[in-house]
């Protein structure tokens, strides 16, 4: 059982939920206990793609924290909210309403390299303490500018104002970002609002890929309850490579594989960069190659 579930997370479950709840179907099916870990945290508010990484493969549960993300969101203009989603309460607001030209003017500013401030009700550490844990405590929050990268920011709906309000402004618009690790979705909203001369806060947030998963692998709690109940847990999980979809194979010899579980230093073709060193079938280790000396990064115990 070394290897990954992907989880199509539901509103209002933690992560940390979510995780428990692929132990209890481990122990379900007869699996017995495993180390499980998660590969980035999603809201409550949010739902989509939730690594969980089983065995051994949460030696990369911390890689998969450094891959990009892809969202769908939605960003409802006119408020906006102390927790910049629909669960907050309101803070500011605004008659102001753009247009999805306005929309499409605006976008080009939050794509590529990017500066923006994350959210106070978020897990970032201040002093020792949960950002999240000093907000609700009514304390004032100041959080710290983080650069970011917005590879890709796209329309994807738009939902017009009534008939009351000025023709053709939006009461609300989804959009799909391609986002690095550290992107907070709920400031990122905040912000394209604030440079539409308005506020707004997210009311839908769906992560459709992180690193290399995606919905299609994606299968719901219902279904995983359903696979454990059956005995067929394993059914429902990828391997342990499929987490290193992006890294080249380094095949080595059963000798040269005892050498590296041991963290020794292998000598070989000159190379650069990650790879996965498989012997056959089996992964060896995450290797770093710097010109002839490959060293290991993450050895498994396969």
């Amino acid at each position: 059982m070394h290897g990954w579930i992907i989880i199509d997370k539901p509103h209002g479950l933690g992560s940390t939920q979510a995780v428990s709840a692929v132990k209890r179907a481990l122990r379900q099916s007869g699996a017995g206990k495993w180390k499980v870990g998660h590969g980035g945290t999603l809201d409550p508010l949010a739902t989509g793609v939730l690594p969980i990484a089983i065995g051994e493969a949460t030696k990369l549960a911390g890689r998969m924290l450094d891959s990009d993300k892809i969202y769908d969101f939605t960003v409802a203009f006119g408020v906006q909210t102390d927790t910049l989603d629909l669960e907050g309460k309101e803070i500011a607001a605004s008659e102001h309403r753009p247009t999805l030209a306005d929309v499409e003017a605006v976008l080009p500013r939050f794509t590529g390299p990017i500066e923006q401030a994350p959210p106070a009700y978020s897990a970032i550490l201040i002093d020792g303490q949960r950002a999240y844990d000093l907000a609700r405590a009514g304390q004032e929050v100041e959080m710290k500018t983080r650069a970011v990268t917005i590879h890709a920011l796209s329309i994807t709906g738009q939902e017009p104002e009534g008939p009351e309000l000025e023709e053709n402004r939006l009461a609300s618009v989804t959009l799909t970002a391609h986002v690095s690790k550290g992107t907070y979705i709920r400031s990122l909203a905040r912000d394209i609002a604030l440079a539409l001369g308005t506020v707004g806060h997210v009311t839908m947030l769906r992560r459709v890929k992180a690193g290399p998963f995606t919905l299609e692998s994606a299968i719901s709690l219902d279904k995983l309850n359903e696979a454990a109940r059956g005995g067929g847990i394993a059914q429902c999980m990828l391997p342990l490579t499929a987490g290193l979809d992006d890294i080249p194979a380094l095949p080595v010899s059963p000798d040269d594989a005892l050498a590296l579980r041991q963290g020794k230093v292998l000598m070989g073709k000159p190379h650069t960069g990650l790879m996965l060193a498989m012997d056959g079938q089996t992964p060896v280790a995450l290797v770093e190659a710097s010109g002839p000396e490959i060293r290991v990064v993450r050895g498994f115990n396969l």
